[in-house]
This record gives C-alpha cells, sequence and structure tokens, in this order.
C-alpha cells in the first residue's frame, strides 16, 4: 500500500508584513505608500494623504469612518473660502504700489459733475464734462437748504399744477359759436391740466359739440334735463349739473364758473390755482344803462378779505356781494364734508327759488361762514382780471349748424 505524506512548508509559521498569512498575497499602490512615508512624512501630509488616499478597513475600525468625511468637508469648506478671497488680492497690490496709507483709503466715488440749464420748449440739457477721476482724496457731503421750487427749476423739473375745472353754462343764440370760441382759445393757453364742462339745455346740439371737439381743449359736455319754463332760472340749473357731476365723480380740483360771455384774463386762471378753500376777487361791470361801469367784488388788506365793493341799493340786503365770475373753490368741498368740518352733508347746489341777483350770496353761504374764510386774488385785490359786460345781440337768427342758406342779397344804387 502506497502512502503519501504532505510536504512541510520550509518556511514554517512565518509571518508577513502585510499581516496576512499568505505570502502570495498581492499589495496595493496605496498600502505601500501609506506603509513607506508614515514614518518620514510630516503630520500635515500625513493628514492630506489620509484624506485623498483610500484605505481599506476591517470591520472594527469601520465605525470611524465618519471621521474621513468630516475631515474631507473642512478642509474643501477652507480651500473654497480661500480660493474665492484670491482675486482681490490683485487689488491690494495695486493699491499698495501707489503708497495709499489706511487713511486714505476709501470706497465712496465722486459723481460726474454736470451743468442743467433749462430751455423754453425744452425739460433740460445736460452736459457732463469730460474728466473721469477714479480716485479721490477725500468726499465732503453737506446739505444746502433752499427752497424747492428753486432745485425744480435748477433740474427742470416743475411740480404738478392743480386741476381747474371750468364750468360754463350756453345755450342756442346767435353769437353763441363766438363766444364758446372766444372762450375756449383762452383755455388753451392756460397751462394743463384745464376740465372745461359745457352744460346744455334738454339737448347737446351738434353745433356745440362739433366747436368743442376742435378746440383742443379736455372738456365734458353735459345735459341738464331739468323742466323749467322761466329763462332766468337756466343757468341755476346747468350749473347744477355740473356740481351733481363734479360730486358723483369725485374731481378733485379749483371749481370756476365762466360764462360764456363774459371776458377773460389769461392771469386769472393762472391765479387762482393758488386758491386752498374759497378764493374771490373784484369783477368789473357794465352798468345795466351801458353808460358806466361799476365795481363789485372785495376790498381786501393782502389776502384778507375787509370789506366790499357794491352800489347803494344792494348794500343792506346781500351779504356778500360777489358776481357769478368772481370767486372759486376747492371740489372737494362738494363731497368732502369732513375734510372741510362742514356742519351738515347736504349737498352744496344754486337755489332757484330766490331772486335774481341773489344766487351767489346764497350759494356762498353754503362754502364759507364768514370773510375769514376767504383769499383776496391777487393780494390787496388790486386788479380787474375778468369783466361782465352784458352784452346780448337781440333779434338775431339762430342759424342752423352757424351756417346760411340764402347769400345776402344787396342792391347798391347806380352812380350817375
Amino acid at each position: 500500500m502506497a502512502s503519501f505524506r504532505r510536504t512541510l512548508s520550509p518556511y514554517g509559521d512565518r509571518s508577513y508584513q502585510n499581516g496576512s498569512g499568505n505570502p502570495f498575497s498581492i499589495q496595493s499602490s496605496s498600502q505601500k505608500l501609506l506603509s513607506n512615508t508614515r514614518s518620514t512624512l510630516s503630520p500635515l501630509h500625513r493628514f492630506l494623504s489620509g484624506i485623498f488616499l483610500q484605505r481599506h478597513y476591517n470591520k472594527k475600525s469601520s465605525n470611524f469612518s465618519w471621521r474621513k468625511w468630516l475631515y474631507r468637508s473642512i478642509f474643501c469648506f477652507f480651500l473654497g473660502f480661500i480660493l474665492a478671497i484670491a482675486p482681490f488680492s490683485s487689488d491690494f497690490i495695486e493699491l499698495r504700489q501707489h503708497g495709499l496709507s489706511n487713511n486714505d483709503f476709501s470706497f465712496e466715488m465722486k459723481p460726474r459733475v454736470v451743468n442743467v440749464e433749462k430751455n423754453e420748449g425744452h425739460i433740460g440739457l445736460v452736459d457732463r464734462r469730460k474728466e473721469n477721476h477714479m480716485l479721490v482724496d477725500a468726499v465732503e457731503l453737506g446739505v444746502v437748504e433752499g427752497s424747492g421750487e428753486d432745485t425744480d427749476r435748477t433740474l427742470g423739473y416743475s411740480a404738478p399744477q392743480k386741476l381747474l375745472i371750468v364750468i360754463t353754462p350756453t345755450y342756442n343764440r346767435a353769437l353763441q359759436a363766438y363766444y364758446l370760441n372766444r372762450l375756449g382759445q383762452v383755455l388753451r393757453l392756460v397751462k394743463q391740466p384745464v376740465l372745461w364742462i359745457v352744460v346744455e339745455m334738454d339737448a347737446a346740439s351738434m353745433e356745440t359739440a362739433d366747436i368743442l371737439r376742435n378746440m383742443g381743449v379736455m372738456y365734458r359736455h353735459l345735459v341738464c334735463t331739468k323742466n323749467s319754463t322761466d329763462t332766468k332760472d337756466r343757468g341755476v340749473h346747468q350749473r347744477n349739473t355740473a356740481l351733481e357731476h363734479i360730486e358723483r365723480h369725485r374731481l378733485d380740483g379749483i371749481v370756476y364758473f365762466a360764462d360764456d360771455d363774459n371776458i377773460y384774463s389769461l392771469d386769472l386762471f393762472e391765479s387762482i390755482r393758488g386758491i386752498s378753500r374759497f378764493g374771490v376777487w373784484p369783477v368789473g361791470m357794465l352798468a345795466q344803462s351801458k353808460n358806466k361801469a361799476i365795481l363789485e367784488g372785495p376790498v381786501c388788506n393782502g389776502s384778507q378779505v375787509i370789506g366790499w365793493h357794491t352800489n347803494e341799493k344792494s348794500k343792506s340786503v346781500r351779504r356778500f356781494h360777489v358776481d357769478m365770475s368772481g370767486f372759486a373753490f376747492n371740489s372737494t368741498i362738494l363731497w368732502d364734508p369732513n375734510r372741510w368740518q362742514r356742519p351738515t352733508s347736504d349737498p352744496i347746489r344754486q337755489l332757484d327759488t330766490v331772486k335774481e341777483g341773489f344766487q351767489e350770496t346764497t350759494f356762498i353761504e353754503q362754502i364759507v361762514e364768514d370773510e375769514s374764510h376767504m383769499e383776496g386774488i391777487p393780494p390787496s385785490c388790486y386788479r380787474i382780471m375778468n369783466w361782465h359786460l352784458h352784452l346780448e345781440a337781440r333779434g338775431l337768427v339762430y342759424p342752423k349748424g352757424w351756417m346760411l342758406q340764402k347769400n345776402l342779397d344787396v342792391v347798391l344804387p347806380s352812380k350817375k
């Protein structure tokens, strides 16, 4: 019987450096690098190599693997922070080369110098100087006291204007086109915004609508539908229609009653923009006899009303001696009684139950209590800015469409 004997290894129980009992096991390059350099590298190099070089842990050391990810995260954070501030290093080097000390260093930049000139018809022309100084030694900031109007004038800006609400009652007659065109041409010259409210009775005529469309003024064409057989009350109802329109739409501005047959100066409309509550001024009038002129309106001490110009007949009866075209008021009085502390919230309207010539004073009594709530315009009331002439053409036929169907035939006697 043959017998087999296992040959013993000549190496006996030899231990190997890699920790395994197999002499033919292959050692990885990373393990060789760690084993060869562990004793020669500095602690920093060993820290970096431990982070970026893979190591194989057995099951006993696997619970410490979280430290490796923590070290990597901290290192990447600091590395990103250093790389982020690296571009600013060139700026500090440049400043150091120019010899700027800590006291001279500043992030403030001096704005460019501009020259603003206001020309007629232009908002402003800006001319920038060619100097371009990137670095300045010092910047001083200060506040210059001055009025807002001077600043707006220097920069070429203008403050927003108050809306003028001009109410004009009109009716069909021979000179209606002449009166409306004359008043409309004046309103075209007034600084915007201007709202022209034209009110007719019963129905809107095509002739009036055509004049308003071609005038170039912002307008609203209203119709008063109230039945009235008395021609004296016609203007009262037309003005009340316009007041109802302002109250319903809450228009904010200065209300002025401008009849179409009166004569107005341009300065009048510019002066009433500054009214805060109620403004009044004297009006030149032609007497009914047409042989003399009279003055009706306030007597002022500065902007304070201290008396009235009037005639002897109505001096002891009327409370305020003012013509219908001699006052203006803030439109918010109509629809905001709390602002002006009105005792009642009843609508403010002109009355058709009073005698002719008393519509003005009864209407003003609903707006103000006495002269202390009035403003004289202009100061001292020294100028007459509009005239009420009471001129009307009688016996003339109103031409439909402002055109005559037949030419006028004129017969001239022949000379011999």
